[in-house]
């Protein structure tokens, strides 16, 4: 069967809070506040980050790269969020939809990536500071950063087309308030097998030796703390540590759940699905500008300057 003879919808309807329908504008307050706080944080940072010649180093070079990812998830997921909660407009063209499916998950394992390179810049300068500024110079800080973003694209690139070779008749109804490529493709009366192998193979093959290389160069990491002899100084080492990991925590964490309940829990209810892709996609671009913030007090001098200013 060639690719456009398959029989799609025109539109999908996307939802809400399952069974809150009717009653779900409570929820726009929130929201809004999240992604004013997401949006603004990470944004601030940038700013902080770009005006501060103090700030010109590898950690908020890198820094800089997370909350743009942050930045880029929040504003392709505001279109649909918004028109959901706040007008209760449903739907969504195909094509739009399958371009937003592209961009959510791109950003995340752009998001994933980054936060592998900011592991790298912690090993550097805690096992090896006298080359900390020959290693992460400018060009290898740009060149990483093309490296994660060329990996995204290119790695995702067939999902759109993956769906779009599945005939979509069993519903038009999208579980979530926006367009993830696991919701879509149940939706096909079809052999869905080829998009969930490769599915299951892109989250290994980037995700999954993303978190193994993150865990393997902290390990490496708490090896040269523990070989240092001053308490105050081993403190001081891990204290560096501290943002990137809770970074990385608040960004796995949700995408192991939302993961394995949609692989392995397909009798869970609705709403576990719902809070688990919500907290996936919602939580980290409102945390990390708050945990960066409260954290690095480079940061936070720059910020107090910048509204001084």
């Amino acid at each position: 069967m060639g690719l456009f003879n398959v029989s799609h919808p025109t539109v999908f309807l996307l939802t809400g809070i399952p069974g809150l329908e009717s009653s779900q504008e409570w929820l726009a307050g929130p929201l809004c506040v999240m992604y004013i706080v997401a949006l603004g944080g990470n944004v601030m940072i940038l700013l902080a980050v770009r005006g501060e010649s103090s700030l010109h180093a590898p950690m908020y070079y890198f820094l800089s790269m997370l909350s743009f990812s942050d930045v880029a998830m929040s504003l392709a997921t505001l279109p649909t969020v918004f028109r959901t909660f706040c007008l209760n407009a449903r739907t969504i063209v195909f094509d739009v939809c399958l371009t937003q499916m592209f961009l959510i998950h791109s950003f995340s394992m752009m998001e994933s990536g980054i936060l592998l390179a900011m592991s790298f810049d912690r090993y550097v300068a805690i096992c090896n500071p006298l080359r900390y500024a020959s290693v992460l110079t400018n060009q290898v800080i740009v060149g990483m950063g093309l490296a994660v973003t060329a990996r995204s694209f290119t790695t995702l690139f067939p999902l759109p087309f993956l769906i779009k070779r599945l005939p979509i008749c069993r519903s038009n109804v999208l579980s979530h308030s926006y367009c993830l490529h696991p919701d879509m493709m149940k939706l096909a009366c079809a052999d869905i097998t080829v998009n969930s192998i490769y599915g299951m193979f892109v989250l290994v093959s980037t995700f999954g030796l993303d978190l193994l290389f993150i865990i393997l160069s902290y390990v490496l990491i708490l090896r040269s703390v523990l070989a240092i002899a001053s308490r105050e100084e081993r403190l001081k080492a891990l204290n560096t540590c501290v943002s990137h990991i809770c970074a990385v925590l608040i960004f796995y964490i949700p995408m192991i759940g939302v993961s394995t309940v949609h692989r392995f829990g397909k009798h869970a209810p609705r709403y576990v699905h719902v809070l688990m892709s919500n907290i996936y996609l919602f939580v980290p671009p409102v945390l990390n500008p708050i945990i960066y913030s409260a954290k690095t007090k480079e940061i936070r001098r720059s910020i107090v300057r910048m509204f001084h200013r």
